[in-house]
C-alpha cells in the first residue's frame, strides 16, 4: 500500500494542500482518484489543484522548491538533483513553523512597505527587500534565506512581478492577511506573558483587525491603550499614502474625524437615543431637527455640536462625513449609495474633513479637548 501523503515525515508540515497533491501525483505516482480518495474530495477537484500547481513551476522560486521536493523532499544530501533546479542549491527546505513564522512577520513587514520588492537571482544564496523611495533612492531594508523565499512563494505570500536575470517579487493579498494575523499573535503573545493568562484565539477575527496604540487621558495623566483602528473607515485611510508617500489623511484630520464621532456617540446617550440622523442627509428634512431639552444636557449639547458641524459643511460633505465617520460606512458602500462615481469618495472625505477641522477651529479653537 502506498504511503499516506498527509503523513509523509519527509514532508514540511506547513506545505499547502495544493502542494502535497502535487507531490504526491507526480512525485510518488498516486492516481487522482487515490488522492480524492484519502482527501475526501472529488476527483475533479484534487486534479484542478494539481493542474493549478504545476501552472505555478513558471515561477523561478516554485519551481526550485518543488523540484528541491520531489528530490528527496529536499535533503540536502541527495545526490540527484533535478535538472529543474536553479544555479545555487539552498540548503533544504527544512524550515519548522516557529521560524516560518517569525522570519514571515520581518520580511512580509518590510514587503508591506510602498515601493518594496523582493529581488532573486540563480547565483545568489539569499534573497534581498529592496525599497524604492518617492525621490527614486533605493535601500535594501531586509535579507531572507534562499529557502524561506522558496517558502514564501509555495505559501503564496509572494508572487513574481518580474522575471529575468534578477527576479523581482512582491507581497499579495494573502500575505498581508496573513502578516495581519503574524503580527497580532506575537501583540497577543506579549500580553499573555506579561499578563499571566491566555486570551482565546480568534484566527477569522483577528484578520479584519489592525492592532495600533492610542493615549487616553485619566484622572489627569495618559495611558495607552491597545486599539483596533480598523474598526473605523477614518483609521484605515488614515493608514494609506499618497503617490509621494505622504499620508492621505494627517493627524489633524483624523482628530477632527474622531471629535465627530465622539459626540455622535455621546448624543445617543440621551434620553431619545433613536435621534433620526438621516435627516442630515441630502434629501431629508434637514430643518426638522430640534435638539432634546431637560435631561441629558450632556448628550444635548453634544447633538446640538453635531447638528452645528453638519449645517457647516452643507449638502454633499455633510453627507459623506455622516455616513464615514458618524454610521462608520466603508467609502465604497458610501459612494454606491450616494450615486458617486468609484475612488471619488475618499477626495470629497479629505475635503469636507478639511472644512471640518476649520469649524471645530473656529468654534472650538485649535487643539480643543474632544469632550466638550
Amino acid at each position: 500500500m502506498k504511503p499516506n501523503l498527509t503523513a509523509d515525515p519527509l514532508l514540511p508540515t506547513w506545505l499547502p494542500e495544493s502542494v502535497r497533491l502535487y507531490l504526491g501525483h507526480t512525485g510518488a505516482g498516486i492516481s487522482f482518484r487515490e488522492l480524492a480518495r484519502r482527501e475526501g474530495a472529488h476527483a475533479s477537484t484534487v486534479m484542478r489543484k494539481v493542474r493549478r500547481c504545476e501552472l505555478r513551476r513558471e515561477d523561478p522560486l516554485i519551481d526550485e522548491a518543488l523540484a528541491l521536493l520531489e528530490d528527496r523532499s529536499g535533503d540536502p544530501d541527495s545526490k540527484e538533483i533535478s535538472p529543474m533546479t536553479m544555479t545555487v542549491r539552498p540548503q533544504g527546505l527544512r524550515i519548522d513553523e516557529a521560524t516560518l513564522a517569525r522570519e514571515g512577520r520581518r520580511v512580509l513587514r518590510r514587503l508591506a512597505e510602498p515601493g518594496a520588492v523582493m529581488a532573486v537571482a540563480p547565483n545568489m544564496e539569499k534573497a534581498v527587500v529592496m525599497r524604492e523611495f518617492p525621490d527614486g533612492q533605493t535601500a535594501r531594508t531586509a535579507v531572507v534565506d534562499r529557502g524561506l523565499a522558496q517558502a514564501f512563494a509555495l505559501k503564496e505570500w509572494i508572487t513574481c512581478k518580474r522575471q529575468g536575470k534578477v527576479s523581482a517579487y512582491e507581497i499579495t493579498p494573502a500575505g498581508r492577511s496573513m502578516l495581519k494575523q503574524l503580527i497580532d499573535e506575537a501583540d497577543r503573545a506579549r500580553q499573555d506573558e506579561v499578563a499571566g493568562m491566555a486570551e482565546a484565539i480568534t484566527p477569522f477575527a483577528d484578520q479584519h483587525r489592525i492592532w495600533s496604540e492610542r493615549s487616553v487621558a485619566e484622572g489627569g495623566q495618559s495611558r495607552r491603550l491597545r486599539v483596533n483602528i480598523a474598526e473605523s473607515p477614518i483609521a484605515v485611510l488614515g493608514r494609506r499614502r499618497d503617490k509621494d508617500g505622504k499620508p492621505f489623511l494627517t493627524a489633524d484630520l483624523i482628530q477632527a474625524a474622531e471629535r465627530l464621532r465622539e459626540d455622535f456617540e455621546l448624543a445617543q446617550m440621551g434620553p431619545r437615543v433613536a435621534q433620526n440622523w438621516e435627516r442630515f442627509l441630502t434629501g431629508g428634512d434637514r430643518g426638522a431637527f430640534r435638539p432634546d431639552a431637560g435631561q441629558g444636557e450632556g448628550p444635548g449639547r453634544a447633538r446640538e455640536r453635531v447638528a452645528n458641524a453638519l449645517r457647516d459643511l452643507g449638502p454633499g460633505l455633510g453627507d459623506v462625513a455622516l455616513r464615514v465617520c458618524c454610521f462608520l460606512e466603508g467609502i465604497e458602500t458610501a459612494e454606491r449609495r450616494m450615486g458617486w462615481a468609484a475612488r471619488s469618495g475618499k477626495v470629497v472625505l479629505r475635503i469636507a474633513l478639511q472644512r471640518l477641522k476649520r469649524h471645530y477651529d473656529e468654534t472650538r479653537g485649535p487643539g480643543g479637548n474632544m469632550i466638550g
